[in-house]
């Protein structure tokens, strides 16, 4: 639980060390967010380290995208290219969780399902 008054990125990441499980919602924009990118790497690492089960929810995105970094993935990440030239290894450990949460199991939301209501 994140906590008032803290600095969100120890938190975060305390937080995140300490779950048993995360869910990772996918959608359009996701790989635009370096903050978002960032977190992704830390749930990676500890799914690896510690055996955290994650869980991928594609939310309108196809998983082959995001697994590729292909269409608006692929076009966030020369974004993220550009503008951390002298970052590149963290940009590659980014396209690394990326790829290996897309080939975990997960839910997939198309864009043809259609809402309730």
């Amino acid at each position: 639980m994140l906590r008032g008054g803290k600095v969100i990125s120890e938190e975060l990441t305390k937080a995140i060390q300490e779950s048993r499980c995360a869910v990772v919602v996918f959608s359009k924009n996701y790989a635009n967010s370096s903050w978002c990118l960032k977190e992704l790497a830390k749930i990676m690492e500890c799914h690896n380290r510690l055996g955290q089960m994650v869980l991928p929810v594609f939310y309108h995105v196809d998983p082959s995208d995001v697994r590729a970094q292909k269409n608006d993935f692929g076009t966030a990440f020369r974004q993220h290219e550009e503008k951390f030239r002298e970052e590149m290894d963290e940009v590659k450990e980014w396209r690394k969780a990326l790829t290996t949460a897309a080939n975990l199991s997960g839910h997939h939301i198309s864009e043809t399902v259609k809402e309730l209501g």
